[in-house]
């Protein structure tokens, strides 16, 4: 299932595998000027390439490595030419030198895994299309590799999936959640005017809406801190802080959850405060 819509001279394609008659899980991406930042997930990705058919494209460039944000670069690369651009430390699992994660039963259904695509190049300092210059910005946390693209002049932020709405009560292992809280002080020190999401969302207050997910992260990982240090074992502070286990933990066999949550503010970070 594609849907797509505009903002302005940005072009968005929102991508989600349909099972029982819907789309699951959407993730993103966007066309500015010829350049697309990510690629969906393999298994939309003939819809991504039929709707992008008569748009100039000649950058496709990734967010991070999530197996849904570069599902089809290697293809459009054969088929048009392109120039693809990957965050400087996965770059070996993109062009396919190094292992790839071994998926999920949920991961292999809802988004499948990419094709390696070995001309993919280290992203540079910045993007340049014809009208617009995106500077890569760091932002560590949802995966070490993870950059948001910022176009300064018009204020528009690409954050992938660096920012997501909402109020987290489980996350991936793996994350970083004091790595996600410092990349959202990043984002927001920018004042940028509109965030462009990996799930499809665009944010047309982005100062309200940064700073009100960092207050429920830094509150949540402060009481997760006192409760630790008062002896309680992780199961039960995410019980008390964040109750039962959300239907994601099910589908996604525990890979998300409440307690992963939880160890991931307990873990050591360069960004948890002492």
């Amino acid at each position: 299932m594609i849907t797509t819509f505009n903002h302005g001279p940005v072009h968005g394609f929102r991508l989600g595998r349909t099972l029982l008659g819907k789309g699951r899980y959407f993730t993103a991406c966007f066309h500015l000027d010829g350049l697309l930042i990510d690629s969906g997930c393999a298994h939309t990705g003939p819809e991504l390439a039929a709707a992008l058919a008569e748009s100039p494209l000649h950058t496709v460039a990734h967010t991070h490595s999530h197996e849904d944000h570069w599902g089809h670069s290697a293809q459009l690369q054969a088929q048009r030419g392109v120039r693809v651009f990957s965050p400087e430390p996965t770059l070996d699992l993109v062009r396919g030198q190094a292992d790839p994660p071994r998926l999920m039963p949920y991961q292999k259904v809802l988004w499948g895994p990419p094709a390696p695509c070995p001309g993919a190049e280290p992203l540079p300092e910045a993007l340049e299309t014809p009208r617009h210059r995106l500077t890569v910005i760091p932002t560590p946390g949802h995966s070490p590799d993870h950059v948001c693209f910022f176009e300064e002049e018009q204020g528009w932020l690409f954050v992938g999936d660096a920012y997501t709405g909402g109020r987290d009560r489980a996350l991936r292992r793996g994350y970083d959640i004091w790595g996600i809280i410092a990349s959202l002080r990043t984002m927001a020190a920018l004042n940028p005017t509109v965030l462009f999401c990996g799930s499809g969302s665009v944010v047309e207050d982005p100062a309200a809406a940064l700073r009100d997910k960092i207050s429920y992260l830094v509150v949540r990982g402060q009481y997760v801190l006192e409760l630790r240090r008062r002896g309680w074992p992780p199961k039960l502070i995410a019980r008390s802080i964040f109750g039962r286990e959300p239907a994601i933990s099910y589908i996604t066999q525990g890979d998300f959850s409440t307690v992963n949550l939880v160890l991931s503010y307990l873990a050591d970070s360069p960004h948890r405060p002492a």
